[in-house]
């Protein structure tokens, strides 16, 4: 039968995070870590037009995007970021 409730039964409970997601986080790293060398000279040979584009792409894979709308969070919504990022921080 199905749950109609919209209610969530089962499954992973929120902030639970995706074991897939980061064991391939973990192995990415890894393949990064053994290749550095490589990469860098891989990335000293770029043109200046190149390395720019290359430092954006991987820019935005590290840093997080900008929030514009914090201003409209609730006072609940702003404490419940602030405690999901605490908590990630001792991850």
């Amino acid at each position: 039968m199905a749950n109609t409730t919209g209610k969530k039964f089962g499954g992973r409970t929120k902030g639970t995070p995706n074991r897939t997601t980061e064991e391939l986080r973990k192995i990415f790293i890894s393949f990064l870590e053994h290749n550095i060398d490589e990469i860098q000279n891989s990335f000293d040979e770029l043109d200046a037009r190149n390395k720019l584009l290359f430092i954006e792409k991987v820019a935005r894979l590290v840093i997080p995007a900008p929030l514009h709308d914090l201003e409209k969070l609730s006072d609940e919504q702003l404490q419940q970021l602030v405690n999901d990022l605490k908590a990630k921080k001792y991850d």
